[in-house]
């Protein structure tokens, strides 16, 4: 009963978000009352149980009056609730309860990841609550697959007081993984459709379900079909992240100095989340006290004004290690269960100059690592770690030139050719002037002249870049020669003219023949597969920390 109370008063109010809790207030200090006063109990354990009702009841109660108070913030308001969940783990149904309040923010501003995190996690404390039952022996490690952030957030409760008021079963078990499927679909996170019927389905079989079968195996092939359509259109978009760091203690209070990442929906800009941050953090804190911080540069609190409130917003990348990428194939293994991120900045040893000539140019790369993986039940998550290695103007070469060598190589091995994708690659890597293209950094760094200036190890590497180079856009030229019209013949012939003249440039400086055959004809694309390899080796070699 006392159980039923506290779940009764926690979705009423998770409901309501701007609900007052002023006359709930009175009435528990009337309850309380007329236990306390009441003789014939006063020698029974009912006045403590009603104080320890009281007392939890409060707790929901005092949280909700800050959700009140940030009920303009998305972000915070989730984070209340979050806390007022986690305090909860030992309760599932309190738990499940605060979940689905937070799922309810989540599709209302369209987060629809996160929506579907919450129903995962409440399922799975539904699954481990009936391990200790003894009538699901594998409990919440099955959701393993599907999120890396599950075990962990549900398998830490006890058993509380009010466990045995709870009527969970396989059956509902089942249901709520239904759920979930159908949250995972509308969130385009088609891949982990598979992990939640190989759950559904022996449930179906054991029951001889055929018509839940037959829709089981339907939804997966749709699932999987789409999957090979968005792979070929590149059309899905699974989100945004940025770093958002907030400054000010005045505002900010107990978040001052924390930094966050953001996953931000679809294709939402840079400019975008600024501008949001900005008119929700103006909101709060008042006009003309919120300023923006526009580099991605350390800050140093000492050049903050305490009169203002300050954002810092990069955009980030996932970030993986080379034994990460063998296992991150595709766009969605790059955007599932990530919590290291990376952006970098660039700058020159003149503190006046952000920029300078290649031979000046470094590069810092920062890499941020989360609390939990990306997607959770929460759309931003604090960041615990962070690591800086700055790239000396030769490792800028082999970094810059790599990423150019991965990113051909992606458009030519598209199953179905881009013929525009195509097109603006060649252009940026052989229809460039000499001096503003690649051609700068095999002048600036590998000039015979030059050689001795920089270690063996990095010339070598940035050399045989620039081999794979000169494959990788003679295979680009070969295609793009398939797929133009006759209107486009000159501009083909452009393209091939400004190619074998960098050619013959880069065979100069060193001293061999790097393309024997000028229509690309006895290249194979399998030579350059290594490239996307080789390009998060050196990202994260320990040279790249020199």
């Amino acid at each position: 009963m006392k159980y039923q109370v506290i779940v009764s008063v926690s979705q009423l109010i998770s409901d309501v978000v701007g609900l007052s809790t002023l006359r709930f207030q009175e009435s528990l200090s009337i309850i309380n009352n007329y236990a306390n006063s009441d003789k014939g109990m006063q020698r029974t354990c009912f006045p403590l149980e009603v104080k320890e009702l009281t007392k939890k009841i409060r707790t929901v109660l005092m949280a909700t009056a800050q959700m009140k108070e940030h009920q303009n913030d998305p972000e915070m308001l989730v984070d209340l609730q979050y806390s007022l969940a986690k305090s909860y783990s030992s309760t599932p149904e309190l738990r499940k309860t605060w979940l689905d309040s937070m799922a309810k923010i989540h599709i209302k501003n369209g987060n629809l990841s996160e929506a579907a995190h919450c129903y995962i996690h409440g399922v799975a404390l539904v699954a481990e609550y009936l391990k200790r039952r003894g009538a699901y022996p594998q409990g919440c490690r099955v959701f393993k697959n599907i999120s890396t952030n599950v075990e962990a957030d549900e398998s830490e409760g006890q058993e509380d007081f009010g466990m045995q008021d709870v009527q969970y079963t396989n059956e509902s078990l089942i249901e709520m993984l239904e759920e979930v499927a159908e949250a995972l679909e509308k969130a385009e996170r088609y891949e982990l459709l598979g992990e939640v019927y190989k759950l559904i389905i022996p449930v179906y079989e054991e029951r001889r379900d055929y018509q839940k079968l037959a829709q089981a195996y339907s939804i997966l092939h749709s699932a999987y079909t789409k999957i090979v359509q968005v792979s070929l259109s590149g059309k899905r978009l699974l989100g945004k992240f940025f770093r958002v760091a907030l400054y000010g203690q005045n505002f900010f209070e107990e978040e001052d100095s924390k930094t966050y990442i953001y996953k931000e929906p679809k294709v939402t800009g840079l400019t975008e989340l600024c501008q949001r941050l900005q008119c929700l953090y103006t909101e709060k804190f008042g006009k003309h006290t919120v300023r923006l911080i526009k580099d991605s540069n350390k800050v140093n609190m000492k050049d903050l004004d305490s009169r203002f409130a300050y954002i810092q917003v990069t955009y980030v990348e996932p970030y993986f290690d080379e034994r990460e990428l063998e296992d991150r194939q595709t766009d969605f293994e790059r955007n599932n269960n990530v919590r290291r991120f990376m952006f970098e900045t660039p700058f020159t040893k003149d503190p006046k100059k952000a920029h300078g000539s290649v031979d000046e140019q470094y590069k810092r790369r920062t890499i941020l690592t989360t609390s939990h993986s990306f997607p959770y039940v929460k759309k931003r998550i604090m960041v615990v770690y962070h690591q800086d290695m700055e790239l000396t103007p030769i490792q800028v070469a082999i970094d810059q030139m790599q990423k150019k060598v991965v990113e051909i190589h992606e458009v030519v091995s598209m199953v179905t050719p881009d013929m525009k994708k195509l097109q603006l690659k060649l252009q940026g890597s052989v229809g460039v002037q000499v001096n503003a293209g690649p051609l700068a950094f095999a002048e600036a760094f590998l000039d015979k002249s030059k050689l001795r200036n920089y270690a063996r190890k990095f010339t070598n590497s940035l050399k045989d870049i620039y081999r794979q180079f000169v494959q990788v856009c003679g295979i680009a030229l070969e295609l793009n020669g398939t797929l133009i019209m006759t209107e486009q013949m000159e501009y083909q012939e452009s393209l091939k003219e400004n190619f074998r003249n960098m050619v013959s440039k880069l065979e100069d400086i060193f001293d061999e023949k790097l393309f024997s055959d000028e229509d690309g004809k006895s290249i194979s694309l399998d030579s350059t597969n290594r490239t996307s390899m080789s390009l998060f080796n050196v990202i994260s070699s320990p040279t790249s920390q020199a």
